[in-house]
């Protein structure tokens, strides 16, 4: 069964100045199903500037913007959801704060902490590491069947993260991923962003 699998963009650790002009490059470049911010250890006042600076670029392209870990900013900024990981806000908390806006939930290697996820209310589940990866330390693999069980017995989309770039993306995309979760596969790419995710998207359309 095929299915049609779409790039779902993580934010670099650090930002330069001219990222607003980057991120409309890279969402110019291809479909991207979305972004989410993704700033870890700064200031309150840090994240609202940047989430007011990026939010228009990302949502004037009709991409969804998804805030790492503070579902209270997500609705406060008009975000269009948060994404919580397991040391983070429980996702039941999240879900409540969160109304109707999207809610995606970091479940690593483990289909027991998806299922608990579902049940508190995500509209999505990521597991990862699949690679390692150059943004983040996993704190564990993830294992391809994982995945694989849960697209094929699920309702619930699953986003796959970890190190993936366009070599070794194709198993996950068989697997039956829904999104792949992809941050310096684009942003690092020697020819830019732009190029990061054109080059994702073929590997994408090849695997499928």
């Amino acid at each position: 069964m095929t299915h049609d699998c779409r790039l779902y963009l993580i934010t670099p650790p650090v930002l330069t100045p001219g990222f607003a002009d980057e991120l409309a490059a890279a969402l110019d470049a291809g479909d991207v199903a979305a972004v989410q911010l993704r700033l870890k250890d700064v200031l309150d006042d840090t994240l609202r500037h940047t989430v007011e600076q990026l939010r228009p670029v990302v949502q004037s392209r009709d991409v969804a913007f998804i805030l790492n870990d503070r579902p209270d900013l997500a609705v406060a900024l008009g975000c269009d959801g948060a994404h919580v990981g397991q040391t983070d806000m429980k996702a039941g908390a999240a879900r409540k704060i969160l109304g109707d806006l999207t809610l995606g939930v970091t479940c690593h290697n483990s289909r027991h902490l998806a299922m608990e996820a579902c049940e508190a209310g995500a509209d999505y589940v990521a597991f990862g590491a699949f690679f390692a990866s150059r943004t983040k330390e996993p704190p564990e693999m993830a294992e391809i069947e994982t995945l694989k069980i849960w697209a094929e017995t699920m309702e619930i989309p699953c986003v796959a993260i970890g190190g993936i770039e366009p070599g070794n993306c194709a198993p996950l995309v068989r697997a039956g991923a829904e999104f792949l979760a992809v941050s310096g596969a684009v942003w690092g790419h020697p020819q830019g962003a732009a190029a990061g995710v054109r080059a994702m998207l073929e590997a994408m359309a090849a695997a499928g």
